[in-house]
């Protein structure tokens, strides 16, 4: 079965994916510490980006960075969610779908160091 949201379209479309865009926003900020340590960081490290002595492309990269970094906890804590309503029983698939996502979330932290780092001392 197709879901009831798909048939919309133009400006109703639009305005519909805003608000569930807006809610899942909430969502993770109001059940996600990690989601709220992350917004923290990123409403430190963006001004600070746009504040240094770097170039166009050097504040793009390092707030592009620091952006990739809420996208991935955005999706993890969308696939822990996900997992959690099929079961909250310990297994293995569940285990490592959430491991998974922690790690991709890592890996978008050790990327904000490496491009602050470059643009910083490169």
């Amino acid at each position: 079965m197709e879901s009831p949201y798909k048939g919309k379209t133009g400006f109703i479309r639009l305005c519909n994916a805003f608000i569930y865009s807006w809610d899942g926003f909430r969502a993770a900020y109001k059940h996600e510490d990690a989601f709220r340590q992350e917004t923290l960081l990123a409403a430190i490290l963006i001004p600070l980006a746009l504040w240094l002595p770097v170039g166009s492309l050097g504040k793009a990269l390092m707030i592009a960075s620091v952006l990739l970094v809420i996208i991935v906890e955005l999706l993890n804590s969308a696939v822990e969610a996900t997992v959690d309503r099929i079961s909250l029983e310990d297994h293995n698939l569940a285990k490592r779908a959430k491991d998974t996502g922690s790690a991709a979330v890592l890996v978008s932290l050790f990327n904000v160091f490496a491009v602050w780092g470059l643009v910083l001392l490169g």
